[in-house]
C-alpha cells in the first residue's frame, strides 16, 4: 500500500468516526454539568442516536411492548435471553415472548443447567433484552453492573440488543453515575460495571471502523416516559 492509500484510508476513517462520535472536540466549550433542567428521556435517545443506536421515547409500558414488536418484526428472532428485572416483570416480557412464539431464557434456568448447556443457550440466542442499572443521558450511556439476573452475556453476545429503560433510571450526567457507584459501597458493587454506548464497534490497524465484532451490532434502546416504580 502506498503512503497516499494510506492517508486516504485514514481520511475515510475518520470521516466515518465522525459520526459515532469518536472525533476530537473542542473541551472547553463541551465540558459542564448537565443538570436536570432539560427533558431527560429526549436527551438519552439524542444521545443513543449520535452513537449509533436506535431509541424510541415512548409514553408508556403498551407502547414500549408495541415498539419492541416492531424490533421483533424486523428481525424475526427465534430464541432470546434476557435479564430478570422488576421493569421487564412489569411490563409482562415473558408472556410476551411466549405469545410470539420466542423461546427465551433467563438467569433461574440457567442457574439449574450445566455450564454446556448454557453457553449452548447464549451462543444460539439471536437476540438479548436486558434493562438497565443506570442510564447516563449525557452520552446516551447504559451503566450494567452484571450479577444473578443481570448477566452480562445478555447484552454482549446476541446480534441484536434491545434495553428497555423508565425514566426514574436516567441520571442527566456522568457525575451522577459516579455516585451512584460511590453509594453502593465497597462490599455491594458488581464484579464487572460495564458503560455501553452504542453498538459494538471494533478499529483494526487502518483505522477502518467496522460495528459487531465483538459484541451485537444492533443496539435498540426503548425509553419509557411513564412513572414505574
Amino acid at each position: 500500500m502506498s503512503r497516499d492509500e494510506f492517508l486516504a484510508n485514514i481520511r475515510h476513517a475518520a470521516k466515518i468516526g465522525c459520526a459515532y462520535r469518536v472525533h476530537a472536540t473542542d473541551v472547553a466549550e463541551t465540558v459542564g454539568y448537565i443538570g436536570a433542567d432539560q427533558d431527560l428521556c429526549v436527551a438519552m435517545a439524542e444521545e443513543v442516536n449520535a452513537v449509533g443506536g436506535v431509541a424510541t421515547v415512548v409514553s408508556d409500558a403498551a407502547a414500549a411492548l408495541a415498539r419492541l414488536d416492531e424490533i421483533l418484526s424486523e428481525h424475526q428472532p427465534k430464541s432470546a435471553i434476557c435479564w430478570r428485572h422488576d421493569l421487564l416483570e412489569y411490563l409482562g416480557l415473558s408472556r410476551f415472548l411466549e405469545k410470539r412464539e420466542i423461546a427465551y431464557s433467563h438467569y433461574e434456568s440457567w442457574s439449574a443447567g450445566s455450564v454446556k448447556a448454557c453457553r449452548d443457550t447464549w451462543l444460539a440466542a439471536e437476540i438479548g433484552i436486558t434493562s438497565t442499572d443506570l442510564a447516563i443521558a449525557e452520552t446516551g450511556s447504559l451503566l450494567v453492573a452484571s450479577g444473578p439476573g443481570h448477566e452480562r452475556v445478555v447484552s454482549l453476545l446476541p446480534p441484536v440488543h434491545v434495553a428497555i429503560v423508565a425514566r426514574c433510571q436516567i441520571v442527566p450526567d456522568l457525575i451522577d453515575a459516579v455516585s451512584w457507584l460511590r453509594e453502593q459501597g465497597a462490599g455491594n458493587l458488581a464484579s464487572n460495571v460495564t458503560l455501553i454506548s452504542g453498538p459494538s464497534k471494533t478499529g483494526d490497524i487502518e483505522l477502518q471502523l467496522t460495528t459487531g465484532v465483538h459484541g451485537p451490532g444492533h443496539w435498540y434502546v426503548i425509553v419509557i416516559r411513564e412513572a414505574v416504580e
